[in-house]
């Protein structure tokens, strides 16, 4: 049984999701508006201000279907209401970030500086104040692109374990080594 398949998803005020005859579900609110095909084998029920999906069979692959698109379509409708936001750290000494519209440009230790262009969908803004980490700071309506620009954006240059230099998620607790420890004489 799945337990995040079967819940059903509330739709806030302000959102408005339609399902096509070829399942594809639309979902606009006051964020934007996104898309999602779902497999024809579901059935979408719109009762009032909740959602649900039912799945056609006690199949394994209908099984492990039927929570993705309760999650994918949750997410979309978040999305759409609310947003997401995440913020980015450069850690290390002399690492930098500027934007210049969509064209985000970072200074990470290496002998050029590298630039970003980030897609239209996402909203950029980089902090930095004397005495702390500079910042990056994306907002978005879609879970999805977000999350995969902010992790294009970290492997630029990876926490490494010895001193924590490189962009990190802020919040986020990096595992520590200890390093070589001192000759003994």
């Amino acid at each position: 049984m799945s337990r995040i398949g079967n819940l059903p998803i509330t739709i806030p005020g302000g959102v408005n999701v339609s399902v096509s005859d070829n399942n594809i579900v639309t979902v606009k609110g006051p964020k934007g508006e996104l898309t999602q095909a779902v497999d024809p084998d579901f059935k979408i029920n719109i009762e009032g201000e909740a959602l649900t999906i039912e799945r056609p069979s006690e199949q394994k692959r209908h099984k492990s279907l039927h929570g993705l698109y309760r999650a994918l379509i949750n997410n979309m409708v978040t999305g759409v209401s609310e947003g997401y936001k995440i913020v980015q750290e450069l850690v290390g000494v002399g690492y930098k970030a500027s934007h210049n519209g969509q064209l985000l440009e970072l200074s990470l230790g290496y002998s050029h500086n590298i630039f970003f262009e980030l897609p239209k969908e996402i909203k950029l803004e980089t902090v930095t104040q004397r005495g702390k980490n500079p910042t990056i700071i994306l907002e978005s309506h879609d879970k999805q692109l977000i999350g995969q620009v902010a992790a294009k954006i970290r492997s630029l240059r990876k926490p490494e374990p010895y001193k924590g230099k490189g962009v990190i998620y802020q919040g986020e607790v990096l595992r520590r080594k200890a390093g070589k420890a001192a000759a003994a004489k």
